[in-house]
């Protein structure tokens, strides 16, 4: 005969007479953080929409503007190919930090150690101003007089080219870093099984090593990103139509600073928003085949809550 005490493992066990009364689980602490939080965004809100002084009107007007848009579409191709030359010299540089070269070793060492000691600021002005420098820009064999290729500064280097050669600079050397933290957080075990196989190192890196240490370089990297998307508006110093500079010409023109302002703010949340979408699903992409403990999305856990309701629904009646 089974114990009364002992319990039932569900409801389907339990006698037809007797109906289990589900408690839900009480969490005061929560319910407080949640009421603070809904004070504060409420709070925020009403200020917000209640004050005429940020002048909605005008920034409904000057959002979808052509010039902002040409301004919005420079920042974005200087982000994609600031990220795309950044990642080609960033991954090349952090191979040569991890090969057993001193020479291409301290090569690597001094241009990290250069790049990112210098404020981008300062060295877009430098390359601006490089023509200064040297008239004309050459390719030959050093000590001799033999040159391949040989054009004038002035016509190579010009507002987008700057821009897009600073950034990339300076991104290559922060990405070098995030990718040789990956590369090195990759289990020694992993590097010995791919020497096993007798792979040429080339192969062991690009189709064994680097597929595991993505998923340690992809946060980061896209923060990265996310920070070189935002860090285009310094490109201004050049007098470069990107979006903060647009937003510039046009506030300073019409004295509508808070709303125009709040123009190029909302361009760059919806940046970062893209961003930040793209990286979770990149993420999980490359997570593939990971045994990891991860967290229902709320529509599953709405839809269980909802089940398990009819079904105590159902039973009791």
């Amino acid at each position: 005969m089974k114990n009364p005490d002992a319990g039932w493992r569900d409801n389907a066990d339990a006698p037809n007479d007797v109906v289990l009364k589900v408690v839900p689980a009480r969490y005061p602490w929560r319910m407080a953080g949640a009421a603070f939080a809904l004070f504060i965004i409420t709070g925020v809100v009403q200020s917000i929409a209640t004050n005429p002084r940020w002048e909605w009107g005008v920034f409904a007007q000057w959002f979808f503007d052509p010039a902002i848009l040409n301004g919005l579409g420079k920042t974005l191709l200087l982000t994609l190919l600031g990220t795309l030359f950044g990642s080609i010299l960033g991954t090349g540089l952090a191979l040569a930090r991890l090969a057993r070269s001193w020479l291409l070793n301290a090569l690597a060492w001094s241009y990290i150690w250069l790049f990112r000691s210098l404020p981008l600021l300062l060295v877009l002005i430098i390359l601006y101003n490089f023509a200064y420098l040297y008239d004309s820009l050459s390719l030959g064999v050093p000590f001799t007089s033999i040159t391949f290729f040989t054009h004038a500064t002035t016509d190579l280097l010009d507002q987008f080219s700057v821009a897009v050669l600073g950034l990339s600079l300076v991104q290559a050397a922060y990405t070098a870093e995030i990718i040789r933290g990956g590369i090195v957080g990759v289990d020694q075990g992993q590097h010995e099984a791919a020497a096993a196989l007798g792979l040429p190192p080339y192969r062991r890196t690009f189709r064994i090593i680097l597929p595991q240490a993505l998923r340690a370089i992809l946060p980061t990297g896209f923060n990265e990103v996310i920070s070189l998307a935002k860090g285009t508006s310094i490109v201004y110093v050049l007098s470069m139509p990107e979006l903060f500079y647009t937003v510039q010409v046009i506030y300073n023109r019409t004295q509508q600073v808070i709303p125009l302002l709040m123009v190029a703010s909302v361009w760059y949340l919806c940046i970062t928003t893209v961003l930040s979408v793209l990286q979770h699903f990149v993420e999980n992409y490359f997570a593939r085949g990971v045994v990891r403990q991860r967290r229902p999305a709320r529509l599953t856990l709405f839809r269980r809550s909802a089940t398990l309701k009819e079904s105590s629904d159902v039973r009791s009646a």
